[in-house]
């Protein structure tokens, strides 16, 4: 946990200086510290604050995919290599700031090509990858929900589960009518198209999971997934109107709030504390990573069929982890004993020096190189939505209204309408490929 805070951490400091590098004082400090290095233009203006945002992310990105690489084929924390995911906090700190300064002696030219491509195709990287997670989620907690009022019978469950599931359908419908309200007015037909498209999609796709021929080839599909998904499509698409600029008068937030220093930088340091919460628990996210975790999968392995060991262990260690796992499958002990086996046999190993229970002995929580593989889009998606599109009047003197384009907007109405799309899909799925699922 210490060590998914740090790097979120990190991200949310690299994302508020990267922030800050769009202020005049940061670009007239970086003209002077340069020495007029970077004196390229774009169409006319100065770039200085555009490629300094690159530059930053680039440096992060660069930190991020060479630990993915050192960290590739780790698998538990016997591997010497895993301390560097955990450790050595001094080196890599000095490793990003070093890597800042590299970036800094690299052409402007790299960086417009650089963020105008590459950064841009990371960025749309991340948020389909984020979409994906999304509708992973909804429907392992609804068939979490399901397993355990099956196996226990227990009101609590099934009053969460319904309980879940109205409130969201409740907060999405809430959600529409502000909108409708507040930034629907006449003359805002982005917005009116915006709004009633989600409000369709969100009852097509309840109607859908509750369709007779989705239900006999997927049982456990219902309206708790369909609910999670609307309610954030629906918060996607009120965000989005609610950031959009206000040059048509259809953001009444803006008016409200006026241009304020307070509420800009309140609203990005809340955008960077999303994006960073966000990147580490997709990061984190097993299922959608492929990892198995820290637990005993009976399919993992031929050797435990009908719960006997087929194949000699090498040691007496690994005689007992066998017994062990044979025991997990039968059900005569809980998962939990193979971790309580291997932290016993690190103290026998290592005379009890160990002064904590390492849950990561036996395997990985996550897997390390993809964890910093998305940390290295999601820089992608920070530099993207820092640069695209700014508009100079959408300022306050020196800061920057982060998200505050039509380009962002967009960029969150049609992620709700691919997020639509992913989730019906994955219910439409086991009906037209039957074969392919096991239900």
């Amino acid at each position: 946990m210490a060590t998914r805070i740090a790097y979120a951490l990190l991200l949310l400091v690299n994302s508020i200086v990267s922030w800050l590098m769009l202020t005049d004082w940061a670009v007239k400090k970086l003209q002077h510290l340069t020495l007029d290095y970077m004196t390229i233009s774009c169409n006319g203006k100065d770039c200085y604050g555009f490629v300094a945002v690159h530059r930053m992310n680039f440096a992060l990105g660069a930190f991020h995919a060479l630990l993915a690489i050192i960290l590739l084929g780790v698998n538990s924390s016997r591997d010497k290599r895993a301390a560097f995911q955990n450790g050595f906090w001094g080196p890599k700190i000095i490793a990003w700031l070093g890597l800042i300064v590299v970036s800094f002696l690299i052409p402007d030219g790299f960086f417009i090509t650089w963020g105008n491509y590459v950064a841009l195709v990371g960025a749309i990287l991340f948020l389909l990858l984020g979409l994906i997670l999304l509708v992973d989620l909804a429907h392992n907690w609804a068939e979490y929900c399901i397993a355990k009022i099956e196996d226990t019978d227990s009101k609590v469950w099934k009053g969460l589960l319904i309980s879940s599931t109205v409130g969201m359908y409740l907060a999405s419908l809430t959600m529409t009518i502000v909108m409708y309200i507040f930034f629907a007015a006449g003359g805002c037909s982005m917005n009116q198209a915006a709004i009633t498209i989600n409000l369709l999609f969100s009852v097509g796709i309840t109607a859908l999971s509750i369709h007779p021929t989705i239900q006999e080839h997927n049982p456990r599909a219902g309206l708790a997934q369909s609910a999670m998904v609307a309610v954030y499509c629906t918060y996607l698409t009120m965000s989005a109107v609610g950031m959009e600029p206000d040059d048509k008068h259809c953001n009444p937030l803006v008016r409200a709030s006026g241009t304020r220093k307070a509420s800009i930088v309140l609203g990005a340091i809340v955008t960077f504390l999303t994006m960073a919460y966000t990147t580490t628990r997709a990061a984190t996210y097993g299922l959608a990573l492929g990892n198995k975790a820290n637990t005993y999968s009976p399919v993992a392995s031929d050797d435990y069929e009908h719960g006997l060991v087929t194949q000699q262990p090498g040691s007496r260690r690994e005689l007992r982890q066998a017994a062990l796992r044979a025991a997990v499958e039968s059900g005569s002990l809980p998962a939990s004993a193979l971790d309580d086996d291997d932290d016993s046999d690190d103290e026998s190993e290592d005379g009890g020096a160990n002064g904590g229970r390492d849950d990561e002995r036996n395997q990985t929580q996550y897997n390390y190189s993809l964890f910093h593989i998305i940390f290295l889009l999601s820089t992608a998606w920070v530099a993207t939505l820092l640069t695209m599109n700014q508009d100079p009047k959408n300022t306050d003197g020196d800061f920057v209204a982060v998200g505050r384009t039509y380009w962002a907007s967009w960029v969150k109405i049609v992620s709700a309408w691919v997020c639509y799309g992913i989730y019906s899909w994955s219910l439409l799925a086991p009906s037209v490929m039957p074969d392919r699922f096991d239900y």
